[in-house]
């Protein structure tokens, strides 16, 4: 079971250089997915949705690296230190971040039980 967080929560990539203030969207920790896209099946992280002024960057935004690809809509971030996926501005909506559940204090993902995959492989926005 998950524990009750103050809004905002604290995140932090593993080495502390970056820390963000997060306040989730609606539907909080219901919204945690995986994604089987070329990407993420390979970063493995679950996801929980933010809106885009639910992320603050704290602390080390200089410290933020980007990683985009193919269509440039999703905007991954990951710290330059420690190589930790803090968070991305999602493709599937652009109106909201990703944000990895591992970052966020607290929180360990195992509390979340079964966590249901997103067919990126298919993405609608790759359809015509």
């Amino acid at each position: 079971m998950l524990p009750r967080l103050q809004a905002p929560h604290r995140a932090t990539c593993h080495c502390g250089a970056v820390e963000l203030a997060v306040t989730l969207g609606a539907e909080g920790f219901a919204s945690a997915r995986r994604c089987d896209c070329s990407f993420c099946r390979r970063r493995g992280a679950i996801a929980v949705s933010a809106p885009l002024d639910g992320v603050r960057i704290v602390k080390g935004e200089d410290n933020l690296t980007l990683y985009t690809f193919n269509t440039g809509t999703a905007q991954h971030y990951f710290c330059k230190t420690c190589g930790i996926y803090t968070h991305h501005r999602r493709r599937s909506n652009p109106n909201e971040y990703g944000v990895n559940v591992a970052c966020l204090d607290g929180v360990n993902p195992r509390d979340l039980g079964p966590v249901d995959w997103t067919d990126g492989v298919n993405h609608p926005s790759d359809r015509v």
